[in-house]
């Protein structure tokens, strides 16, 4: 079993697995689209990946706002979860991504990775930092070595 972290974007959807132990997140890639709507050959590439990595669940950023409104973003970002379910069947669950992009970018930062440089690995290690949160949350669960 393996679980997909995904930060899904105006543009852009960063990808992260989980190792077959749920224990730890790796980033996989970044899909990007050239228009918003246009989402046909990301859920496509969405829908290999699974396949290749055998998961059996996906954990999607929810953008929330600072007050735990969900704003416009986070209504496409349900949309994209409904999509997601009908095309994959696969269980799709909403993760409070609130400052995982911040995360992100000073992770890149301590890394010493430029600044010109951080938007082209931001999305994938967004995905990796909502991921890595589900998992940690799984491992403290009563009864979790059930789960994995």
């Amino acid at each position: 079993m393996r679980i997909m972290g995904l930060d899904f974007g105006s543009k852009t959807v960063g990808v992260a697995v989980s190792d077959p132990l749920l224990i730890t997140a790796q980033g996989v890639e970044i899909i990007r689209r050239d228009a918003e709507k246009k989402i046909r050959k990301t859920l496509a590439r969405i829908e290999e990946l699974i396949m290749q990595y055998e998961v059996d669940r996906i954990v999607l950023g929810f953008p929330k706002n600072m007050n735990a409104s969900i704003g416009e973003r986070g209504e496409k970002t349900i949309e994209f979860q409904q999509t997601l379910i009908r095309r994959t069947g696969l269980e799709v669950v909403l993760w409070d991504e609130r400052l995982t992009t911040v995360a992100a970018d000073k992770a890149m930062m301590e890394g010493k990775v430029r600044r010109e440089d951080r938007s082209k690995y931001v999305d994938k290690i967004a995905a990796i930092f909502i991921l890595q949160g589900y998992l940690d949350y799984l491992a403290g669960l009563p009864g979790h070595g059930e789960e994995r």
